[in-house]
């Protein structure tokens, strides 16, 4: 008799399980010590295999870090829902922020770890999604000056000063929240509306800080 012939798989389907396997030894491992024969055996295909689809070492890096930041991007998206007061819409999107994060550690760990320091272009491929973030946090807080009334003409520049500082705050909890045992994404969430709606709802309301008067 002869040999029983397997149903061939779709390129996309395996495709997606070498990222998978990619993502996963970036995440773990970093980009250096990573080896395409450990992410081929992982992924259960051959080396030239995983060339063949994926073309080099540098090009899945960049595959992964397209993938892996296009999810979080549809994540943070997908959780706001609109027609809600800005604080609930802030409050959506940090929830499906951590709890993507949480889900994808080593997706995560490929973004905020590898991706920003192994050269430009991976660089440039995160930068990329975080722009995209901002804008859209930057959009809600622009939101949140117009409802308070009390300050609808909020300077455009600190609202994205703000923006910015929320993000990078979200950024370093994520981290620190997956490599904390006993943390949740929604106590991570929690934890940084606490520290930024609070400070953000006295600002809208008018109540800013001002620092001390220089000596003369």
């Amino acid at each position: 008799m002869g040999a029983v012939k397997t149903k061939r798989m779709p390129r996309a389907v395996r495709e997606q399980q070498m990222l998978d396997a990619a993502v996963r030894t970036f995440g773990q491992r970093g980009y250096m010590a990573a080896s395409m024969d450990e992410i081929a055996e992982l992924a259960g295909v051959s080396k030239p295999l995983v060339y063949l689809y994926l073309n080099s070492k540098e090009d899945l890096f960049t595959a992964c870090i397209r993938r892996e930041a296009a999810a979080l991007t549809e994540a943070v998206r997908a959780g706001v829902r609109p027609g809600l007061p800005a604080d609930r819409q802030l409050w959506d999107g940090v929830q499906a922020f951590f709890a993507h994060t949480a889900e994808r550690p080593d997706g995560w760990s490929v973004l905020h770890l590898q991706a920003r320091t192994h050269g430009e272009p991976f660089a440039a491929e995160v930068a990329a999604m975080r722009a995209e973030i901002v804008a859209f946090v930057t959009r809600l807080v622009a939101v949140a000056a117009r409802e308070a009334h009390r300050d609808p003409d909020l300077p455009e520049d600190e609202v994205a000063g703000l923006a910015e500082a929320l993000v990078g705050a979200a950024e370093s909890l994520a981290t620190w929240a997956n490599a904390t045992p006993g943390v949740t994404a929604r106590q991570a969430a929690l934890t940084l509306m606490n520290f930024a709606w609070a400070g953000l709802g006295d600002l809208m309301q008018g109540r800013v800080w001002t620092p001390p008067a220089e000596p003369v």
